[in-house]
């Protein structure tokens, strides 16, 4: 990965946790390594549930946009991440996986960024 592509992705992730702070989410933790299954990009409660965040962000849109990059085997490794997480922090209660999307122009100035709960099928 070049070092353009890492700081595009921890600004992103920098946006993504003041989003999440902002509409009452506790961070519990950030770039959490889950041995085979990844990586977590942010450990957050929001209120009864543990949330696994995913934060896609995209500059241009040569690739597509930050919300198309997440296909069928992503979204089954965010919902192993996240069993992933339930057992490593013992966790009782409910969980989901949230994503933040933030697609940016191609300066970098962000055009949108969304929080989308709840948006892993099958957890």
């Amino acid at each position: 990965m070049t070092e353009a592509r890492q700081q595009l992705g921890r600004r992103g992730e920098e946006m993504a946790t003041k989003l999440l702070l902002r509409r009452g989410y506790t961070i519990l933790g950030r770039n959490l390594h889950a041995s085979r299954w990844g990586e977590i990009d942010i450990l957050a409660q929001d209120g009864d549930f543990l949330v696994v965040v995913e934060v896609r962000t995209r500059r241009g849109d040569r690739f597509g946009s930050a919300g198309a990059s997440i296909g069928p085997t992503k979204q089954g490794r965010l919902a192993r991440l996240a069993l992933w997480a339930v057992d490593t922090y013992n966790w009782e209660g409910s969980w989901r996986v949230d994503v933040v999307t933030i697609q940016m122009d191609s300066r970098g100035r962000l055009q949108e960024m969304r929080l989308l709960t709840d948006a892993v099928e099958g957890c």
